[in-house]
């Protein structure tokens, strides 16, 4: 399997769209480009389990090409089940997200032009094995969402734009600084090469005084606490596919950087600031749920939710157990697939309805009975009823917290879980104003709003699919990433 694929194929059609002409045209280069991504998936995860079979390698499909020969940079990629399992949640978003965009008909080809290079980022990040390669597609995945917010964005779009992009150029600095100070303090003449500063065991004195800098870089990414402001304004401005990216992927390369380029590498740093970690995400886990009961746009609470669920994947990461940190991958997953089908649901009520104010809705199940029930059930996700993904992550994490034995991580673990109760609250209340209830009318006409599209089904039941998978067959994704 050539994983080059995956950055090859998005860079083809990208570039291809820069010629085409016309909505129809657009539509369909970006739909064949989506697709082809989503099969190559797909069949990375099959070859993945059969290579594996007879493969131990912790890296499988490797490629490593030299970059520049002086700072000693390569184009060294690989997989492992955790990449694999990133790159298919990818490939799910993005596939949604360019059906969702169907209608997009503002500088279209320049929309989905950004979209495909969003996904070049995205896959470049999650096969690197090279630091400084993974720097590089982190970057190329920032600078898009400063330009779709800031030209088909609503609201306060310039403002959130610059707080994002302002944010996330910090968290890069930081990455960098501590990737540096990795560089420098390999045997030899220095490496970014992953697996060799893993085996040169640094020193835990570097480890200590590095590690900050790359979580906490990373940790921005996936709204650690307090670093998180960036996420409401931006998912709330932004255009749905790019609420979509954003909330699905891209705070998922934070989760990813977290566990592979801190953890990974950094083991001593990770068990010493392992508590300041757990704190912190209690923080965000319980305050995302507080402050999204207090939100009443529909954007604002998906946001707010989504820091509280990030919450569970830097806990898990932060209780170093396997169980734990299984648990963390599952719930980048599961918060990847719910949070772009929550955002996807979102556009299409805004859409026709042309707010996203709570009470300024009502009885939507009674004349859109699709997007009402997705709604609903995405709803039941986010706040964790069995059978879906949502309860499968979670759980998981709150196992490997109880594994720990001992009075901090017990608290810990039942803190996490309290916050399970306000999702409930909020959640059901948002299901009982928006989707039940009698139908808003304007004078003496009742509204009347058409239900999904054929594009827009098909974008639901694509991240329905996934999350079914994981709730249902959590056994296989655990085989995959464990």
């Amino acid at each position: 399997m050539n994983l080059s694929l995956l950055i090859i194929i998005p860079t083809i059609f990208s570039l291809l769209l820069l010629f085409v002409n016309g909505l129809k045209q657009v539509r369909t280069v970006s739909l064949i480009a989506a697709v082809l991504q989503f099969a190559i998936s797909i069949f990375l995860t099959i070859q993945y389990f059969t290579e594996k079979t007879a493969n131990k390698a912790a890296f499988l499909f490797e490629q490593n090409y030299q970059w520049f020969k002086t700072p000693n940079i390569n184009y060294h990629v690989g997989v492992d089940g955790v990449s694999v399992a990133m790159i298919a949640l990818t490939a799910f978003v993005i596939l949604a997200g360019v059906l969702v965009s169907w209608k997009m008909e503002k500088l279209n080809k320049e929309f989905f032009f950004l979209l495909l290079f969003l996904s070049i980022g995205a896959y470049g990040f999650f096969i690197s094995l090279d630091l400084f390669t993974m720097f590089f597609f982190l970057e190329v995945a920032v600078i898009p969402k400063f330009i779709l917010i800031g030209i088909w964005g609503s609201g306060r779009k310039e403002f959130s734009a610059m707080k994002l992009i302002l944010m996330l150029m910090a968290g890069s600095a930081l990455i960098f600084v501590g990737l540096a100070g990795l560089y420098f303090n390999t045997s030899g003449n220095g490496s970014f090469d992953m697996l060799k500063i893993a085996s040169d065991n640094i020193s835990p004195e570097l480890q200590r005084l590095f590690f900050p800098f790359v979580f906490i870089g990373f940790g921005i990414f996936t709204a650690l606490f307090p670093f998180h402001t960036w996420v409401p304004d931006g998912h709330s401005s932004a255009p749905t596919a790019a609420s979509m990216f954003l909330a699905g992927i891209s705070m998922k390369l934070g989760g990813y950087g977290c566990l592979r380029a801190a953890t990974y590498m950094m083991p001593e740093g990770a068990a010493f600031y392992s508590d300041a970690i757990i704190i912190l995400a209690c923080i965000g886990i319980l305050y995302g749920a507080f402050a999204t009961m207090m939100q009443t746009d529909l954007k604002y609470i998906n946001a707010y939710s989504s820091v509280s669920h990030n919450g569970f994947v830097l806990l898990g990461i932060g209780l170093l157990t396997k169980t734990a940190i299984t648990g963390a991958v599952l719930q980048m997953i599961s918060h990847g697939l719910m949070t772009a089908l929550f955002f996807a649901v979102i556009g299409m009520i805004y859409d026709r309805t042309h707010t996203r104010e709570v009470v300024k809705m009502s009885g939507l199940l009674k004349i859109t009975p699709f997007i009402s029930s997705a709604f609903v059930i995405v709803g039941l996700v986010s706040l964790g009823l069995p059978g879906f993904s949502g309860f499968v992550a979670e759980m998981t994490v709150f196992m490997g917290g109880w594994q720990k034995g001992s009075m901090f991580y017990y608290v810990a673990t039942i803190v996490a879980c309290a916050s399970i109760v306000v999702t409930a609250v909020y959640i059901l209340r948002v299901i009982g104003s928006v989707i039940m209830g009698p139908l808003k009318v304007k004078g003496e006409k009742q509204v009347v709003y058409a239900d999904a599209t054929w594009y827009e089904k098909s974008s639901i039941v694509l991240l329905m699919a996934g999350i079914l998978v994981v709730g249902i067959l959590p056994f296989a994704v655990l085989r995959l990433i464990s």
